[in-house]
This record gives C-alpha cells, structure tokens and sequence, in this order.
C-alpha cells in the first residue's frame, strides 16, 4: 500500500515560474538602498520618456524659427517662456530635440547591445562548450577584433554601405561582441566542469538540453550584469559617432549630433550642447550605477 501521508511532488507550471521571478525582482528590489531606489525610479522615468517623448514634444524638432533662434533656457537674460530649455542656431526647440535624440540614442544602443549579446553570447558558448579548434579559431576572431581600431572598422563600413541608420546600429553592434564573447567562453568553462554537468553528460543528455537546462541558467547573472555595463558604453559610443559626423544625419537628432552641432556655439550660446550633454551625462551614470550594483546583487561569492 502507498503511503498517504507522504507529500505529493511539487509540479511546476508557468504560474510557479512567474511567482518565482516576480519575488526574484522583489528581492532585488529589497536589497537595493535609498540612492539606488532613486537611480531605479529615475532610470525608468528616463525610458517612459524616451517611449512616450515624442508625444510629450510641445513642438516639431525639426521645426525652423529663425525669429526665436539662440534662445537660452527659462531663467536667463532673453530667455523666452516658450521654450523651456532654449533653442539652436535654427530656432528649433532644444526640449523637443531632446526627447526626440534620448529616444533615437537609447534605441540605437539598445538594438546594438542585443546585436553584441546575441554574436558575442553564441560565439563565447561555442568556444567554451565544443573547445579545439574551433575555439581556437573564435577567439583569434577575438584577439583580431581587439587589436583593430574600431574607428577603422565603423569608417571602412560607412564608406562601403552608407551612412544610414541600419548601418549604424550594425557598426555598433559590433563594437562590443569580443567582451561578451570572452566572458561568456570563461563562464562556460567553468560551469561545464562543474558535477552536475558532468551527472548529465554520464547520464545521456543530449548537448542542447545540456546547454539550456545547465549551463546557460548558471551564467545569466554575470552576462545581465556585462550587458548593463556596456549599454552605457554603446550610449557614449553612439553620441561621439554622432558627434563626429558619423552617426545619424541632420535633420534627424540624436544627443550625440546635438552636441556636435553645439561645439560651433559654445562661446556664444552653450546651452545648445549643455542641454544633450548632460542628458548623456545623466542616462550614463545611471546605467553604470545600476550595473555596479547588480553585480554585486547577483554574485554568489557575495550572499
């Protein structure tokens, strides 16, 4: 006879998985201190705006009003109320510009830090997991991706497919691929050593299931932490392209071509480049932040 007092097996339904990472996220949250609760509040505030920016615009961004041009922000000599943070040499409103560049800058370095996640991520697996030659041959790639300038690399692609926005997010998604790569290639060595692994392997599992099931859930930690750690980096990346001419063309604005279009004026008129500087100044530093502390969050050694 069976044992009715014995327990029955927990079975694990999508609902289980969604409470677990639902208390995941809250203890997350219960971990963090005042200052980072301000940067996580801040940060989001900060993507609401660049969703919904162009419908907050209280004008066109390419919009031309000779008439207001040079305006300085509310609160200076000249200043006019209509426009919050002043305008360019063109009139246009440096508020609505603003919106419309966090958005294109934040989209650009999204899309491009998925591109390198994504590249680097399977290459770094294959290298780890199949080793030889053929992680031989993935990390000379790395070595050789290393040791070129990337400014030879995203000037040989413009000049050879132009300077459109496709390209760019491509050049960018490039830039980082050899980072994920390398750390994605060391954590899989060193899960793959690991006995549970090795339980598998002796029992039959396929090489997918391998992967999926052990490998890849013990090293999303530290790729999640990678990622936050470059996106800032692609921003910055992003805005010095744009900044040298390389990136987004005019009319279209990015805080990086606002910058570079405000470098002419800095004597006369410096708020044109202040103004998306310190947008950059300010997505950046809380990006980093927030990676700073998930990597403490989420590294066992600490807990």
């Amino acid at each position: 006879m069976t044992d009715l007092a014995a327990p029955l097996p927990r079975l694990h339904t999508a609902g289980t998985t969604r409470r677990r990472r639902a208390t995941g996220l809250a203890r997350l949250w219960q971990k963090a201190g005042p200052l980072m609760r301000i940067c996580l509040v801040l940060f989001a505030i900060v993507v609401l705006l660049a969703i919904f920016g162009p419908a907050l615009a209280p004008y066109d961004p390419n919009a031309q009003t000779l008439l207001a041009r040079l305006k300085p922000p509310v609160g200076f000599a000249k200043s006019s109320s209509a426009h919050l943070l002043g305008t360019d040499q063109l009139g246009r409103d440096l508020l609505s510009r603003t919106l419309y560049g966090l958005q294109f800058t934040l989209l650009i370095a999204l899309i491009g830090s998925f591109i390198s996640l994504f590249l680097g991520g399977i290459l770094g697996i294959v290298a780890g997991y199949a080793r030889g030659r053929i992680g031989a041959i993935i990390m000379a790639l790395v070595d050789v991706q290393i040791a070129v300038p990337f400014t030879l690399i995203a000037l040989l692609a413009i000049a050879m497919l132009g300077n459109s926005l496709p390209v760019l997010v491509c050049v960018i998604g490039i830039a980082g691929w050899e980072t994920y790569a390398r750390i994605v290639r060391a954590q899989v060595l060193s899960v793959a050593r690991m006995p549970f692994v090795e339980a598998a392997t002796a029992a039959g599992a396929s090489h997918g299931r391998i992967l999926f099931k052990h490998v890849l859930p013990n090293i999303a930690s530290p790729i999640i932490v990678v990622w936050t750690m470059t996106f800032s980096s692609l921003i910055l990346l992003e805005s010095s392209m744009s900044f040298l001419g390389l990136g987004v063309q005019p009319p279209t604005a990015t805080l990086g071509s606002m910058v570079g279009l405000g470098r002419d004026y800095l004597a006369s008129s410096p708020w044109i480049a202040i103004v998306p500087s310190l947008a950059i100044m300010f997505v950046s530093l809380l990006v980093l932040l927030i990676g700073d502390w998930l990597r403490d969050a989420l590294d066992v050694k600490l807990k």
